[in-house]
């Protein structure tokens, strides 16, 4: 049995504020990673409330995205999402460090995010982060034949993690 292998390229990633004409591009990435995708309408709206919106970009190609509210001293990761191809290169810990940055200089004291319990590869790179489990929302997620919880993690900012 062959074995599949994922070529690495240390290609530089740059992370960039989204823009309205990246939605097609973000929406199709959406649809690739979830069974119950965002729709394009959702992240129209998080454009126009003025969310923080970045995509990340691999030789000009759109590789994946971030979105985050910030208020009352809380950052809240909404969404974060790399193409499948792209996956394993450290994007995702590229963007999710970004966002951090960007709550902590706008002085939020903590951030917070929801994942399924099932995303062992999104709940490593959080722990690996220093978010810390906090809590659970029940049936938070729409999943085949019912609901999945959610778990809720949260990272303080306002000190450097030991």
């Amino acid at each position: 049995m062959a074995s599949v292998t994922r070529e690495w390229s240390p290609a530089p990633a740059q992370i960039r504020p989204m823009h309205e004409l990246d939605v097609p591009s973000v929406v199709a990435i959406e649809r690739l990673a979830y069974q119950f995708p965002w729709s394009e309408g959702v992240f129209r709206d998080c454009l126009r409330v003025g969310y923080v919106c970045r995509v990340v970009e691999v030789d000009g190609e759109t590789a994946g995205y971030a979105i985050m509210s910030m208020g009352a001293g809380e950052a809240h990761v909404l969404n974060l999402c790399v193409h499948p191809d792209h996956r394993d290169r450290g994007l995702a810990r590229g963007l999710l460090n970004y966002l951090i940055e960007r709550a902590r200089a706008a002085g939020m004291r903590e951030a917070f995010l929801e994942v399924r319990p099932s995303n062992l590869v999104a709940i490593r790179l959080y722990h690996s982060l220093f978010f810390e489990q906090v809590g659970v929302r029940r049936a938070y997620y729409q999943a085949v034949g019912g609901r999945e919880d959610a778990l809720v993690l949260r990272r303080l900012l306002n000190q450097d993690p030991q």
